[in-house]
């Protein structure tokens, strides 16, 4: 069995001798080769670059047995590509070039043409599969309407999410144009990298936790059941929600798989779920960063609370951190019986 077979035989929450695995933000400042490229070449010129998006997507399966792919990219290319661009603060964080501080932006933003404008994310991810063939699965991702529309509206990373909540509460016709906007956006991105190769696609919602759980409905899951809706039925889609209120209306969108993040107790999550669902999680990306005997202690342990429950997809909780360390990552792949 290859891995990709493997990946969408967990999909499809068929029995496994070992589940699949990835890791979320996989590519990244922990590899000395990323850090060199890095050192060549901005993150948003690695992120433009389909020749340097895809180097960078395959330097983590050069180096582990990993079983899927996730094109090296970014959840703001869909803002940058309705005509918001956005940039790093010095101090760490994401900047918008502007904000949208009233309906009256919304009119800044440009819809027509957005996949000709995305379309090097699709030219990296055909050279990626060139690359591995069948051999891997290739997924593909993109940020909730929701998640989107926070760092929209706000400017940039907030703390507080004052701007957006205001729109939602204030405003909710506003609120609906923006968002009905994104999600027919990030609904043709998605079905972009569909065509482009990827076996399958990831929605983060990762702001999903920011707004109240009685107004979680209104404000993010509608939209993505809109996306979900307006996709290839064969198109398996994993839903990620950070800390959001209620796994239940998570699971109601109805997507192939849900990521639960690091802060539930995976197994008694599990047994919540509908017959069918697969699920993917939920590793501490905390636990990355320390002696490589944990890790393998909390992988085995995650594994047994299981029980090999079918449908299961190993990866961390939330995404891998610059201080990772490499003997993690191995321990991680050993201990889940990677080749």
């Amino acid at each position: 069995m290859t891995s990709r077979d493997r990946f969408l035989a967990a999909l499809d929450c068929r029995p496994l001798d070992r589940p699949p695995v990835w890791i979320m933000r996989q590519a990244g400042r922990y590899l000395p080769e990323y850090r060199a490229l890095k050192e060549r070449h901005s993150f948003t010129e690695l992120v433009r670059t389909p020749e340097l998006a895809a180097e960078v997507t395959l330097q983590p399966l050069k180096r582990f047995p990993l079983d899927a792919a996730i094109v090296f990219s970014d959840i703001l290319v869909i803002p940058e590509a309705l005509g918001q661009p956005y940039s790093f603060r010095d101090g760490g964080g994401i900047e918008m070039d502007f904000a949208l501080d009233c309906p009256g932006d919304f009119d800044r933003l440009e819809p027509a043409g957005v996949s000709d404008r995305l379309g090097y994310v699709g030219e990296a991810l055909r050279r990626i599969r060139r690359t591995i063939g069948q051999d891997k699965a290739l997924l593909g991702f993109a940020g909730s309407p929701w998640t989107l529309a926070c760092y929209m509206v706000e400017g940039g990373s907030s703390k507080d999410f004052q701007r957006i909540k205001a729109l939602f509460y204030g405003n909710r016709p506003a609120f609906d144009r923006l968002l009905g906007l994104l999600a027919d956006t990030v609904a043709s991105y998605l079905q972009l990298q569909y065509e482009a190769g990827a076996d399958a696609v990831q929605i983060f919602d990762s702001w999903g936790g920011a707004i109240a759980g009685t107004d979680y409905e209104a404000a993010s899951l509608q939209w993505i059941r809109r996306i979900l809706e307006s996709l290839p039925a064969d198109l398996p889609v994993i839903l990620y929600s950070r800390a959001a209120a209620s796994l239940d209306a998570l699971a109601a969108c109805r997507p192939r798989a849900l990521g639960l993040d690091y802060t539930l107790d995976l197994a008694a999550a599990v047994r919540r779920l509908p017959p069918g669902l697969a699920f993917q999680g939920n590793l501490d990306p905390a636990l990355m960063e320390a002696d490589p005997a944990i890790i393998t202690r909390e992988t085995r342990r995650l594994l047994t609370a299981l029980d090999g429950r079918p449908g299961h997809i190993l990866n961390l909780g939330h995404g891998i951190t610059p201080r990772a360390r490499i003997a993690a990552v191995e321990a991680l792949l050993a201990a889940a019986g990677a080749p």
